[in-house]
């Protein structure tokens, strides 16, 4: 055993251990805990954006509504269906749900837009998705709200830019883009829980993103314990009771060690 896998080995104990004597977890996903379900990331070797270039201006609201073959460049590629195919929750995903089980799960605040945390068996009334779904869709204009496939049939069936069945308005997925402001009750929620948190686990996140990465500092200022898992340094890691790197699947499902009901 090298010295960095020992280090890791000690820090998987220092995080169980936490984990173990905590009673309100509060937890931040990002796109690391889905890539073992198969979902690439954005800006990675292998992400959606590094590969697709043209695809990340959908994800900026003003090219999005002013730029019609942006939209339908987007909405073909969604028809399509592939990024979807075969995504399941992962062994993270599951370990966080034991955590729910406990009864020690009190917030999961995710940057992810996937729905596997609720597919997974989390109580949908304990995620806070800070930047949206994709699995909805809904009017820029109005309060028109759909799952997705409703507005991916209508593409299917021939609509290379469908528009709100209610005020003709731009439909677009049900997450927060560039350029849009989050939902400040979301916001809110995430920070509350920050501040009543005895532990933070950040998991698969640069934390570089706010204003959400802010709710990492506001814990520990509160007095929460720190454990971060990720593949990549963050710039938490100094204050961090505990950093983690490897398989976020992997490891979490070691640091959340199911009990038995029974």
């Amino acid at each position: 055993m090298n010295a960095s896998t020992s280090e890791n080995e000690s820090q998987i104990d220092n995080a169980r251990a936490l984990v173990e004597g905590a009673s309100k977890i509060v937890v931040l996903t990002g796109a690391g805990i889905s890539t073992d379900s198969g979902l690439p990331d954005f800006r990675g070797p292998n992400g959606i954006w590094t590969k697709n270039p043209e695809a990340e201006k959908a994800s900026t609201i003003s090219n999005y509504v002013n730029e019609p073959s942006v939209r339908i460049a987007n909405w073909a590629l969604r028809a399509e269906g592939k990024l979807w195919a075969n995504v399941a929750p992962n062994d993270g995903h599951r370990a966080l749900l034991a955590l729910q089980e406990r009864g020690v799960l009190h917030t999961l605040v995710t940057q992810n837009v996937d729905e596997l945390h609720q597919e997974s068996g989390i109580d949908p009334s304990t995620v806070v998705e800070i930047h949206g779904t994709t699995r909805k869709a809904g009017c820029l204009s109005c309060d028109y709200l759909t799952t997705m496939e409703v507005i991916l049939d209508r593409v299917r069936a021939g609509e290379e830019d469908p528009h709100c069945p209610q005020c003709s308005g731009i439909i677009k997925s049900a997450t927060i883009s560039f350029g849009q402001p989050l939902v400040s009750a979301d916001l809110q929620r995430a920070q509350m829980a920050a501040d009543e948190a005895d532990l933070l686990m950040a998991i698969g996140s640069t934390l570089t993103v706010n204003p959400v990465a802010s709710i990492v500092p506001r814990a520990v200022r509160n007095g929460a314990a720190l454990v971060i898992v990720n593949a990549e340094p963050t710039p938490f890691d100094p204050v961090a009771n505990a950093v983690i790197r490897g398989s976020i699947s992997e490891v979490l499902a070691r640091i959340v060690v199911a009990r038995d009901s029974t």
